[in-house]
């Protein structure tokens, strides 16, 4: 990210970028920033955008060879268009002797590092991961947004909102404006506003199933499962879930026998540090044997399903009835 911004400041612009990793919120802004910096506003001539996998790389190159009308580059964008995973020999082969005039952006979920596509990338420009981003990352970026509308937020009701929204800064961004409309007559966001009008994501739905199965509450849990499929959630995604779930809770028993403090346990575990210590809080309400069990059901559950012997929505009733 630094590069970028150093390279925008200067005006000293790489002929490639590829901007890829799971935090599409940063892709995207970084996109921005690079379309305003290399593109003359208003140049409908010289700019170009492509999606998805089924672009002609033929084309492309065919018109990355055309001078620029009037200006001083082309520009053309690609997104997820697959090339750096596969299929990308024909276009590496021409980033290795390009037209001089002819910029590339390349924006990706994901990336073969491996990949004659991305070494000639790397090389000639720049490569740029944007992952998942650290707690602390985010309070700051939560406080900022915040502050530009005038609002202040403590760091209680930050942990709150994280818990709500998980790391997904575009979906952290969303319930942000929600509550700056909320609070418009407010300076302060508080627990309370978080609750009102912030969506719990369905992970967080799964970890309340949990806790409400933990609890002995069977209705409860089938109240959480009905609310998912009235949200539209496939029954084989909510049983992923929690399989997913139970083998998380798993580990982190295990993680923390051995002695492992939260924050690496939360690198382990693949969660971001303030996760851990509700993962490890909820793991203490069962044995490891539980655990397992509860694991290897799910994966009956699904085997019913596959074979045909149950239905994909009662499978998954049954399991919450009998899980733990």
């Amino acid at each position: 990210m630094k590069q970028i911004n150093d390279d925008i400041k200067q005006g000293s612009f790489k002929q490639f970028y590829l901007l890829y990793g799971e935090e599409r919120y940063l892709r995207r802004q970084y996109r921005e920033r690079l379309k305003n910096a290399l593109c003359d506003d208003g140049d409908t001539m010289n700019v170009h955008f492509y999606e998805g996998k089924d672009i002609s790389v033929g084309e492309i190159i065919d018109l990355a060879e055309t001078l620029p009308f009037l200006a001083n580059r082309r520009v053309i964008f690609l997104n997820d268009s697959g090339l750096f995973k596969s299929g990308g020999e024909k276009m590496a082969e021409y980033l290795a002797d390009p037209n001089e005039t002819t910029f590339f952006v390349f924006t990706e979920s994901e990336v073969d590092k491996r990949s004659k596509l991305y070494k000639i990338v790397q090389s000639k420009g720049h490569a740029a991961e944007f992952s998942t981003q650290d707690e602390s990352t985010l309070k700051r970026w939560i406080a900022g947004v915040l502050a530009r509308d005038g609002k202040k937020i403590t760091e209680n009701t930050v942990q709150l909102l994280l818990a709500k929204t998980g790391t997904d800064m575009d979906n952290i961004q969303m319930e942000l404006e929600k509550l700056t409309c909320y609070c418009m007559e407010r300076d302060v966001v508080t627990d309370e506003d978080v609750e009102t009008i912030c969506t719990t994501r369905i992970t967080g739905r799964i970890f309340d199933m949990i806790n409400a199965i933990a609890d002995k509450k069977k209705e409860q849990a089938l109240g959480l499962y009905y609310d998912l499929l009235a949200l539209k959630e496939p029954p084989m995604r909510i049983l992923f879930l929690i399989a997913r779930q139970c083998n998380l809770l798993l580990q982190a028993k295990e993680l923390k026998a051995k002695g492992y403090d939260n924050r690496t346990m939360a690198s382990k575990l693949g969660v971001p540090p303030f996760a851990a210590g509700k993962y490890l809080a909820q793991s203490s309400r069962f044995s490891s044997a539980a655990l397992l069990r509860a694991v290897q059901q799910c994966v009956e559950a699904e085997e019913a399903v596959k074979s045909g012997r149950m239905n994909d929505q009662m499978s998954v009733e049954i399991l919450i009835l009998s899980v733990l």
